[in-house]
């Protein structure tokens, strides 16, 4: 569903993205782990069409990214870590729009926003200003607006940012239910959200793959250690 090869992106010298290669099958949750810095937003945003890579390839069920970038496109759903959604608009004016643009019908436009309300925890707000809610609040907006289209493949990244623990256990659990109707790359560096959500995991660091496998697998080449251990064995990191 997902095939990556050689991707990589230079800014000027600098190689934000060095070789990166991984595939995602469908049906798959695949968690991106890395510290901050380590080019997993930079890998998302290129398979999402917006960053042009310097070299490589990436398909999007079957769809080039760089080739055929509006194919690709209509087969994702992308929620990127800061939402860019326009904070004048209405929460249900906004998924209207947004669903416009995805080429949904006034009919299904209005099946489907009704279904991402409900799914997203906003139908209490859906005439309310974007401008006035909560970051939580925000995030689900974009959450929604991700899933507005059904699309086959949804990128997730840092979903749960600015969450409170509740709307993270809730999301996490919403995360899990739609693992089993999408394939999902979620990229993020808190560990526990991997465990509680993905069936494999790719950690990055300093623009490279290190790792890359099911969970039990990565677990098992690593000597059955912990997540934790095998994140700061790879990243050379004190904490996480």
């Amino acid at each position: 569903m997902i095939v990556v090869k050689n991707l990589t992106k230079y800014y000027g010298e600098y190689p934000a993205v060095r070789e990166v290669s991984f595939q995602v099958d469908k049906g798959q949750v695949v968690g991106v782990l890395g510290p901050n810095g380590a080019g997993k937003s930079t890998t998302m945003r290129i398979l999402a069409g917006f960053l042009t890579a310097t070299s490589g390839t990436a398909k999007i069920d079957g769809k080039d990214v760089f080739w055929d970038p509006i194919g690709a496109r209509r087969r994702i759903g992308y929620m990127p870590e800061n939402c860019p959604i326009y904070a004048d608009m209405r929460v249900d004016e906004y998924l209207w729009f947004r669903g416009g643009l995805k080429g949904l019908g006034r009919s299904e436009r209005r099946t489907r926003i009704g279904y991402v309300l409900e799914r997203c925890w906003l139908t209490d707000v859906k005439r309310q200003i974007i401008g006035t809610l909560s970051k939580g609040y925000r995030q689900r907006v974009g959450l929604a607006d991700a899933l507005i289209a059904d699309p086959p493949v949804l990128i997730l990244d840092e979903p749960t940012a600015g969450l409170d623990p509740t709307q993270i256990r809730e999301t996490r659990k919403l995360m899990r239910e739609l693992g089993k109707q999408h394939t999902m790359l979620l990229s993020t560096h808190i560990l526990s959200e991997v465990e509680a959500t993905c069936d494999s995991v790719i950690v990055i660091y300093q623009g490279q793959v290190v790792e890359d496998g099911s969970l039990a697998a990565v677990r098992q080449r690593n000597k059955n250690k912990s997540l934790e251990d095998i994140f700061v064995k790879l990243t050379n990191s004190e904490g996480i």
